[in-house]
């Protein structure tokens, strides 16, 4: 950890209430930024503020729905007209559904929440960046961004449409210093397996064929160093990358 790594800089993580969101919210307020986190779930963002404040760190905390365009709206205005870092980091999954189980609302929630709250955001905050003269947007796919054995229908198209979003604004944006990265982890414990419960026995079957070379789950902060990386000027040579950050599993 480097404490000046983000001095002076102003970021914005979402998903902050738990697992990798609230360790990327930590790893970067720790090491200098101005932390504005933001979460659906009330009570437990307060947790983390008042767990932050034994640490020592500040964050600011923000009840905020990233499929809202308003609420997005909100929580950047909040952060301020520079902000320098944006940690697309909330997502949710889909009871690994097979297409043919796959029922509407799954498949509008998770593409929502997963590819056009990223786009919501990212587009809130790229005007402040290019005025400023660059930023960085860090966003989380996932291994089922390269495959298809990892989850449901909803999830999979979701983190296969994100890396295009993330390449998209690496190319457009690259000349004005900003820069867009995506980071992707396999299993990690995180409360994200609250909606990863399965539904279909068929797809469940499927799935383990996929998964009977997955490593040890990795810790938040495993990803949330990446991350930290990727958003730091130490990265200024890396745009449209994509990080596995899996302990191996793509290389199987």
């Amino acid at each position: 950890m480097d404490s000046h790594r983000h001095t002076g800089k102003v970021a914005i993580v979402t998903g902050a209430a738990s697992g990798i969101g609230r360790a990327t919210a930590l790893r970067i307020a720790q090491e200098g930024a101005r932390v504005v986190g933001c979460d659906v779930n009330a009570s437990a963002l307060e947790d983390v503020r008042a767990q932050f404040a034994d640490l020592g760190v500040h964050a600011t905390m923000v009840i905020a729905d990233i499929t809202r365009q308003d609420e997005v709206e909100r929580l950047v205005h909040a952060a301020g007209p520079h902000i320098d870092i944006l940690a697309n980091v909330a997502g949710i999954m889909d009871h690994f559904l097979p297409l043919a189980e796959l029922d509407d609302a799954t498949w509008a929630r998770v593409i929502d929440v997963n590819l056009t709250g990223v786009m919501r955001l990212s587009r809130a905050v790229l005007p402040g960046m290019e005025a400023a003269g660059g930023g960085a947007i860090v966003t989380v796919a996932s291994e089922a961004s390269l495959g298809a054995g990892c989850a449901g229908a909803s999830y999979t198209s979701s983190k296969h449409a994100v890396i295009g979003l993330v390449k998209h604004i690496a190319y457009f944006y690259g000349p004005k210093h900003v820069r867009s990265n995506a980071v992707l982890p396999g299993a990690v414990n995180t409360g994200i397996g609250a909606t990863a419960d399965p539904r279909s026995r068929w797809a469940m079957e499927r799935a383990m064929l996929a998964m009977a070379t997955m490593p040890d789950a990795a810790e938040p902060d495993q990803i949330a160093t990446v991350i930290s990386w990727l958003a730091s000027d130490e990265a200024s040579n890396v745009n449209g990358a994509c990080v596995t950050a899996d302990g191996g599993w793509a290389a199987a």
